[in-house]
């Protein structure tokens, strides 16, 4: 229960939190952002959540002071990104909200009754922490709207992917790494960059020191996941940043990085742990077909009466091939007696797949729909096959769009909070 709890509260800390059902004095301003407000009562709690997670962490608080600010900047940028999401028209309405909160309650292994019960004896108010949700889906829609346009993948990006990645080890090894950014305004001049820089070398002699990354990261970092520790998790060599990727493949587990210079700033990465991935072996199934269709003569008991007997002529000798080519309306593979070739997972609609699997090597369906219409299936042959290349490839396209994601969303957000107005009131 206690990583369900923790799981809990970190969703309720990944959005904004509403105001207090019940009516509350608001005895002062936190901050201006555009045309809302943030008051000192929601900043208060939020960095009331905020403690309440680190310390089910074991993580060690970092000054009042650096916490205020870390909380503050990171609701500042949230008002930003919901005010814009209801300017354009963006929404999730009440359906879509309690199928997300059913699969949330699912992945705790509990009903959504449960789930309810955990929260609020926790002391969360669930209507509260549904709201929270809502808004966390439009922020979600948000940045793939904004962000998701602006990326294209060519093919020769995968080349040259892939050629980098025969250098740098497998393309499924996964690195767990945490980051510390020191950001730099928008168009720096070099004074404001040699200032950053300043800044980001103080950090990194801290932790030259010993100092411990993630009481650092929480008390120092810039980044989207400071009050995480800088925690961003397992990932892939092709999912790694285009900065970091060469730098944290030569790393050994525990060390932390010189400082890496990008637009953003300086940042310093630390590799908490690395696990090799494996080959890709797929199972390739050799099958064959015959397909009928219901029409304006034939119903679709006629269609499976006739399967049924094609089946039977089939199990007691005739030519599976003939019978194909005389019978199926699936024209393309009919004149080749039924064959389908070798096929691979994915590769045939889901009803057609699972129909086939469920089969012994020679054995004959009885009949089953799919989406085309009525089939028996053959399974000829199974083969195991090394489909890394293939797979590589496409998880390739997978971690270039997830970089290029990162790397766009990053910049995006830095253009949002420095075009919007943003007034931090004094205590």
């Amino acid at each position: 229960m206690k990583q369900t709890i923790i799981l809990i509260l970190a969703l309720i800390l990944s959005v904004p939190l509403l105001a207090s059902a019940k009516a509350e004095r608001i005895d002062s301003i936190a901050a201006v952002v555009n045309d809302n407000v943030i008051t000192a009562l929601e900043l208060e709690r939020q960095i009331k959540n905020i403690k309440n997670q680190l310390r089910a962490q074991n993580a060690q608080l970092p000054p009042a002071e650096v916490l205020r600010k870390q909380v503050l900047e990171r609701e500042i940028l949230k008002q930003i990104q919901l005010q814009l999401a209801q300017m354009t028209g963006i929404r999730v309405d009440d359906n879509e909200l309690n199928s997300t909160l059913n699969r949330i309650a699912s992945q705790n292994n509990v009903g959504l009754r449960e789930f309810r019960n955990l929260l609020e004896s926790e002391g969360f108010a669930f209507a509260e922490f549904r709201e929270n949700i809502r808004h966390d889906m439009i922020m979600a829609r948000l940045r793939q709207r904004e962000v998701n346009n602006r990326i294209t993948i060519s093919d020769q990006e995968i080349q040259n992917f892939l050629a980098t990645q025969t250098t740098q080890g497998n393309i499924d090894d996964e690195f767990d790494i945490s980051h510390i950014l020191v950001s730099a305004p928008e168009a720096a001049s070099a004074e404001e960059i040699e200032e950053t820089q300043k800044r980001a070398e103080k950090i990194l002699a801290k932790l030259t020191n010993g100092e411990d990354f993630q009481q650092v990261a929480i008390g120092n970092s810039d980044g989207q996941n400071a009050l995480e520790g800088g925690k961003l998790g397992w990932r892939k060599a092709g999912q790694l940043p285009t900065l970091f990727s060469t730098i944290v493949t030569h790393m050994k587990v525990g060390e932390h990085s010189e400082l890496i210079r990008s637009s953003s700033g300086f940042h310093i990465i630390k590799l908490n742990e690395k696990r090799s991935g494996e080959k890709h072996i797929i199972i390739q199934t050799l099958a064959r077909h015959i397909l009928l269709q219901p029409n304006e003569l034939n119903t679709e008991m006629d269609v499976i009466t006739r399967l049924r007997q094609l089946r039977e002529r089939i199990l007691v000798g005739d030519d599976f091939a003939e019978i194909a080519k005389s019978h199926s309306e699936d024209r393309t593979s009919a004149t080749l007696g039924g064959d389908l070739g070798w096929v691979g997972p994915g590769q045939m609609v889901p009803q057609f797949e699972s129909a086939m699997n469920s089969l012994k090597v020679t054995e004959v369906s009885e009949p089953f729909q799919s989406q085309f219409g009525w089939h028996i299936v053959q399974v000829q042959d199974r083969r195991e096959v090394d489909n890394s290349e293939q797979f590589s490839k496409n998880k390739a396209r997978e971690f270039i769009r997830q970089r290029k994601t990162d790397e766009i969303a990053e910049t995006w957000l830095r253009q949002l909070r420095e075009e919007a107005f943003v007034e931090i009131k004094e205590r």
